[in-house]
C-alpha cells in the first residue's frame, strides 16, 4: 500500500453515519488467584472489571475516571485487545473483536491504537526515534511515497518536535518530548480510535497542558476519537465530551462532561469532585470537602450489592442487599445509586425498580 508521506497525517476521513464507533457490553476481566506449588488450583479471582457498558461515538472524547485500582487501565487494555476479556463484548465499527485471534487483530491495529502512561518505559531505549516511530509502517507492510524516513520526520514535525531528532535515542529527550514521540508512533497508521492511558500523569504540570492541547489539536486535524483514562479530573473536564466514573470494577455514573461536573449524582463522584483543588480562593468559600471513611475494599472480595456502600455516607440497608444498575434518570445522565445526589424526585426509586426487575438482589 502506498501513502504519500506529506499527507500521512493530514488526510481527513469521510463523515461517519452517526453510529457508535466502539461499543462495550458487560465487559469483565477476572484475574485468577491460584494456590499450590506443584498442582495449582484456583482459589479466587481478582474482579478488576466486572460488567461495564458504554459506547464511544465517532469524533468524541470519552473520559474514564476513578481512583487507582478501579479497573480503568484494564478496561483500556481490553479495548485494544492487549488483554483477553473474561466475558462481555467489544464491538468496534460493528465487528465483534472480543475474542478474535492475533492474526485477525493485526489489520485492525491500524484503526485501534494506544498511548501508554509512562513515556520512559514505553519507548525502547536501544532504538532510535526514527526506528520507534517507523515500526508501525514496517509491521503493517505500508510503503510511503518518499520512504519511511520522510514520513517519520513529517510526524515529528506534527507533534512539535524537530525532524532532525530522527537519529536520536529516547534518553536524550525530556518526559514531555518522549510522550510526543509516543503520540507520533500512535498517529503513524492514522487510527480511528486512540486509547490514551493516563497520557499526562507522568509529566510535570507545566508540560501537561502542552500535551493535552496537542491531543486536542490532533483530534480536530485528523478526525480522531479518544478514550482518555485518567484520575486527574481537571484534565478530563478540559478534554472530554462524555465521562464515565468507575469504582472497584463497576461503572457508577456516566454523563456528558458538563452534567457530571455541575450536577454529580453518585456519592462517589461527589466525593471525587470535592477533592479537586480550586485555585480561586473566592470560590473555595462554602465548598464542603467530602472525606470518605475506610479503605478501598479488595477486588478479590468486593462488598455485596453496591460496592461503594461500605464507604458511603448515604448508605442504607437496601444498598448492601440490592445492586443498583446503571439507569438513565435524566436524558444523557446515568447513575447506579439508590439514593443519588442532585437528581430529580423519584430517581432513586427508578434505580431500585430496575434492580428488582433485573433480579440483582443479593
Amino acid at each position: 500500500m502506498t501513502t504519500p508521506d506529506s499527507e500521512v497525517v493530514a488526510e481527513q476521513r469521510p463523515a461517519d453515519d452517526g453510529d457508535a464507533l466502539l461499543e462495550v457490553r458487560g465487559l469483565r476481566k477476572h484475574f485468577p488467584v491460584t494456590r499450590g506449588a506443584v498442582v495449582k488450583r484456583q482459589v479466587g479471582a481478582v474482579k478488576a472489571v466486572d460488567g461495564i457498558d458504554f459506547t464511544v461515538r465517532p469524533g468524541e472524547t470519552f473520559g474514564l475516571v476513578g481512583e487507582s485500582g478501579c479497573g480503568k487501565t484494564t478496561t483500556g487494555r481490553m479495548i485494544t485487545r492487549l488483554l483477553e476479556p473474561s466475558d462481555g463484548q467489544i464491538i468496534f465499527e460493528g465487528q465483534d473483536i472480543t475474542h478474535v485471534s492475533q492474526g485477525k487483530m493485526r489489520p485492525l491495529r491500524r484503526d485501534l491504537q494506544m498511548i501508554f502512561q509512562d513515556p520512559y518505559s514505553s519507548l525502547n531505549p536501544r532504538k532510535t526515534v526514527g526506528s520507534i516511530i517507523g515500526a508501525p509502517y514496517r509491521l503493517q507492510g505500508i510503503e510511503t511515497e518518499n520512504g519511511v524516513k520522510r514520513a517519520v520526520q513529517d510526524l515529528l514535525e506534527v507533534v512539535g518536535l524537530n525532524p532532525e531528532h530522527y537519529n536520536r535515542y529516547p534518553h536524550e529527550f525530556s518526559g514531555g518530548q518522549r510522550q510526543r514521540i509516543g503520540i507520533a508512533r500512535t498517529l503513524a497508521l492514522r487510527p480511528k480510535l486512540i486509547v490514551a492511558d493516563e497520557p499526562v500523569s507522568a509529566l510535570d504540570v507545566s508540560i501537561q497542558a502542552q500535551v493535552v492541547n496537542l491531543l486536542e489539536d490532533l483530534q480536530e486535524e485528523f478526525n480522531l476519537t479518544y478514550v482518555v483514562i485518567a484520575h486527574d479530573l481537571s484534565v478530563v473536564r478540559h478534554i472530554s465530551d462524555r465521562v464515565g466514573v468507575m469504582y472497584l470494577g463497576k461503572m457508577v455514573e456516566l454523563s456528558d462532561g458538563k452534567g457530571l461536573y455541575e450536577s454529580p449524582m453518585h456519592p462517589y463522584t461527589v466525593a471525587l469532585l470535592s477533592a479537586v483543588p480550586v485555585p480561586d480562593p473566592t470560590k473555595r468559600k462554602g465548598r464542603d470537602r467530602v472525606r470518605l471513611q475506610g479503605d478501598v475494599p479488595s477486588p478479590l472480595n468486593p462488598p455485596p450489592a453496591c460496592r461503594f456502600h461500605t464507604r458511603c455516607w448515604k448508605a442504607q440497608e437496601i444498598c448492601g442487599k440490592v445492586e443498583p444498575p446503571l439507569v438513565e434518570v435524566i436524558p444523557g445522565h446515568r447513575v447506579a445509586c439508590h439514593f443519588p445526589e442532585n437528581a430529580p424526585e423519584g430517581a432513586g426509586a427508578m434505580v431500585t425498580k430496575a434492580a428488582e426487575e433485573a433480579g440483582l438482589a443479593e
